[in-house]
């Protein structure tokens, strides 16, 4: 393993677009595994965007990440909820429904649930 790497989310190894664009993923990857910037724009929710590429009933991806910017609400299966702005970071289980909040695009850094999320 090298001792320095650099890797940019401006130049990434991979974007995945949204149903309706309402948005992307870019993935770079590391040894560690995968690390993702998701734009999510006002109207994004999971359960219209992406629950069309996933396939499941709820997004089934554990996430671990930082709120960049904008506003998402986060509905889990058993109807826990949570609202994460600018600044907050989260974690969130399998098993959630998740929306954007307000007219303000929502940016969200993750390096542990973006590996395999809105992928065909």
């Amino acid at each position: 393993m090298p001792g320095l790497v650099r890797k940019s989310l401006d130049s990434p190894e991979e974007t995945r677009p949204f149903e309706g664009n309402t948005g992307q993923l870019q993935l770079v990857n590391l040894e560690q595994g995968a690390v993702g910037r998701a734009t999510f724009l006002p109207g994004w929710r999971w359960s219209l965007h992406v629950k069309p590429i996933a396939k499941t009933e709820s997004c089934q991806a554990s996430h671990m990440g930082y709120f960049v910017s904008g506003r998402m609400k986060v509905v889990m299966n058993d109807g826990e909820e949570m609202e994460y702005g600018p600044g907050d970071f989260a974690t969130m289980a399998p098993g959630h429904d998740a929306w954007v909040v307000g007219d303000d695009p929502c940016v969200i850094i993750d390096w542990q649930g973006f590996a395999d999320y809105a992928k065909p």
